[in-house]
This record gives structure tokens, C-alpha cells and sequence, in this order.
């Protein structure tokens, strides 16, 4: 097997787990759990999974105030702001229709790379912001796109969380890790996170006891947290080896089998205005993400 052939079913097999998190997250928030509760457990499971990868390959973590700058931004702007909406926002809003919110990730970054001088202005992916807006337009727009029309009010909500994330990449190109690799990165924001997040969670009385009886949003809370931090390790990883024009494929991936679990696990429908917003979300995506020459 080549190393292209190996980069591309590493794609794939990230694209299919990360796409699994959002009807996870449903099913979660379903059962009456909150945001801020299931952060803080997101969190410890990254912190132990993340932390036996460290003992295995004999990485210290690095604790100078740059690293520790970056372990708080990165908690902040990673994990805590935007999963914390992204939860609020699952629990009004069918999961495929999240899914195919997270595809304007790329879209997002764009403007920001360009704000912050590290892109320069094309018209193409200009017009790649237009298929965009006109996606989300045709979510908010038909009455038949959405189940209830009134769940239109919650999709500023789920467009939070892409913006954030939109902000990572462009930060971390403009101002360097401070020479972290990604596990010490995601293990240092997520152990930051933790303690950030713990005494929210306790105050609004969202934290979410670990002791029996479990139930299926147990089992959903879980395995997204194990997912979430197998799959955004593995991407940073995707990003180091096959650059981040290759890796930039994995926004049809999650959105694809976003929409597909969501199906198989939630018996999710949806109007041909969603699944005309998705094609146009994509196009979108193919439209912005980097060319070589820009990455």
C-alpha cells in the first residue's frame, strides 16, 4: 500500500468517526444532559486518553508561558466556547442539520486568514463564500427546509461553533504553537479546559454525576468524548503528513457522514431544501479551501 493510498483511507476513517460526534451529541442532549456538563467530561476523557499517548512516547509537556498562552486559547476557542453552543444548539436542531453547519468551517477561514494577512483576495473562493451563504439561506429560507420553523431561531447559535474554529487554524500559522506537537497541544488545552470548566459546570448544576445507574446518553456522552479526541489528534497529525490542502478534504467527509449517521442512528429526514443547502455548502468548500501555491 502506498503512503497516498494510507493517507487516504486515514481521510476517510477520520471523516467517518468525526461525522459520528454530532448525532452522538444528540442523543446526549436528549437525555436531559447540558453543555457544560458534558464539556467538563469531553475534557477528561481527553486528558487521559491524550495523557497515556504522552507516557507511551516519553513527550514531556512543556509548562513555559508561551505553551501555557496557547493550552488557554486553544481551550477557550477549540473546545469550551464552541461545544458548549454547539450542545445548546443540538438540542433544538436536527443533527444532520449541524453537521452540514460545520461544513462552513473553510468558508470562516478564509475571511479571517485574509483579515490577518495570511491569504491574499480570489474572486473563486469569493464566490465559494456565496454558495455558502446561499446554503444556509435555503436552511433558513423554505418553510419545509426545517421541521418546525421555529428552530431557525437556533441556527445563529449552531454557526457559533465553525467560527470559532475558524479562528485555529489562522492563529496557529500566524503566531506558531510555541513548538508543541498536537498531542502536547490538545492534551495541555484540554487539561487547561478542564479546570476551567469544572467549577461552570458545578454552578449551573450541569455536571453530570459518573456514578450509576447509565443510560444511553451515558454511552453517547462517552463515546463522543473518545471520539472527538482520537479524531482531532489525528487530524493535526493529517495536517503534519499530507499538508493542508490534502486534509482540507475532510470537511465533505465529516458533513457526509454527518448526515448519513444521523439517518442510520436518529431516523433523521430531510426536505430537498436541506439537501440543496448541502450540495451548495460543499460546493462552497471545494470553491475556498487552500490551493497548494496558498498552503
Amino acid at each position: 500500500m502506498t503512503s497516498k493510498t494510507r493517507a487516504i483511507f486515514f481521510l476517510l476513517a477520520l471523516g467517518m468517526a468525526w461525522g459520528l460526534t454530532q448525532p452522538l451529541s444528540k442523543i446526549a442532549v436528549s437525555g436531559g444532559y447540558r453543555g457544560p456538563g458534558l464539556v467538563f467530561w469531553q475534557l477528561a476523557i481527553s486528558v487521559v486518553l491524550l495523557g497515556a499517548i504522552l507516557l507511551i512516547r516519553k513527550r514531556p509537556l512543556p509548562l513555559t508561558r508561551d505553551a501555557l498562552f496557547w493550552y488557554v486559547v486553544m481551550a477557550l476557542i477549540g473546545t469550551i466556547l464552541p461545544a458548549s453552543i454547539s450542545y445548546e444548539a443540538a438540542r433544538h436542531l436536527p443533527s444532520g442539520i449541524l453537521s452540514i453547519m460545520l461544513s462552513s468551517v473553510p468558508m470562516m477561514s478564509f475571511p479571517v486568514a485574509l483579515a490577518m494577512g495570511l491569504d491574499r483576495f480570489s474572486a473563486l473562493r469569493l464566490t465559494g463564500l456565496g454558495f455558502g451563504l446561499a446554503g444556509i439561506l435555503l436552511i433558513v429560507g423554505p418553510e419545509a427546509s426545517l421541521p418546525d420553523p421555529g428552530m431557525a431561531i437556533w441556527l445563529p447559535f449552531a454557526m457559533i461553533a465553525p467560527l470559532f474554529y475558524a479562528f485555529e487554524g489562522p492563529l496557529v500559522a500566524k503566531f506558531g504553537a510555541a513548538g508543541l506537537d498536537p498531542v502536547q497541544m490538545l492534551f495541555g488545552a484540554s487539561a487547561i479546559g478542564l479546570v476551567l470548566i469544572g467549577p461552570v459546570a458545578w454552578a449551573t448544576g450541569t455536571f453530570i454525576s459518573p456514578l450509576p445507574p447509565y443510560g444511553i446518553d451515558d454511552f453517547a456522552m462517552v463515546s463522543s468524548g473518545v471520539v472527538h479526541a482520537l479524531t482531532y489528534t489525528g487530524f493535526f497529525f493529517l495536517l503534519s503528513w499530507a499538508g493542508p490542502v490534502f486534509a482540507a478534504q475532510i470537511g465533505y467527509l465529516v458533513t457526509g457522514f454527518g448526515v448519513i449517521w444521523a439517518k442510520l442512528l436518529l431516523a433523521e429526514s430531510y426536505s430537498p431544501w436541506v439537501w440543496a443547502a448541502m450540495a451548495l455548502m460543499l460546493i462552497g468548500v471545494f470553491l475556498v479551501q487552500p490551493r497548494a501555491r496558498v498552503a
